[in-house]
């Protein structure tokens, strides 16, 4: 899986952190950390550890909208985070880093390892379209069953096998 500092040296990845102004934060277990990042346009990488992006609707219904690992992209213009129902939430000690996505676009000197980072962040939104078009595919199932069903074999496919271990517990697959 392609992260967002593919083939960029650690030494041009402190240059391209440092031209874009990016921001590090870590944040213990169980904490909301949208409110703490939110901006208009971010993109944030995650260092080390674990979140859920979550929705909680006016009944406070919680689902779960996109889980992040170590080498993950989320931000605003790759999810809803604007809203005020989503937020994101830490489900161990995690590390992230923010970028604003405007130092990116208006970045007027461009060397290898830029061109690079932008290629890679452009093949990760492309993931992560293909990751929600695979979700639209689960939810437009009528049933249940038929979701499930979806699932399992979306999770089969990728694996190539069609034993699967679930990374969601019973309740997080129900509100995924």
């Amino acid at each position: 899986m392609i992260h967002l500092f593919h083939n960029i040296t650690d030494k041009n990845k402190e240059k391209l952190l440092y031209t874009l102004e990016s921001h590090t934060f870590t944040f213990p277990k169980n904490t909301r950390i949208l409110t703490r990042v939110k901006d208009d346009n971010i993109i944030g990488f995650v260092v080390s550890g674990y979140m859920q992006i979550v929705r909680t609707d006016f009944n406070g219904n919680i689902t779960i909208i996109e889980e992040l690992e170590e080498n993950d992209v989320f931000g605003t213009l790759l999810s809803s985070l604007n809203n005020s129902e989503y937020d994101i939430v830490t489900k161990e000690d995690t590390k992230i880093i923010i970028i604003d996505y405007n130092r990116i676009i208006n970045e007027e000197n461009n060397p290898t390892y830029f061109n690079q980072f932008i290629k890679n962040l452009l093949e990760i939104a492309t993931k992560k379209i293909n990751a929600k078009n695979e979700r639209i595919e689960i939810l437009t199932k009528k049933t249940i069953r038929d979701k499930l069903l979806e699932y399992f074999k979306i999770i089969s496919e990728k694996n190539g096998s069609r034993i699967i271990y679930l990374t969601l517990s019973y309740t997080e697959l129900a509100d995924y």
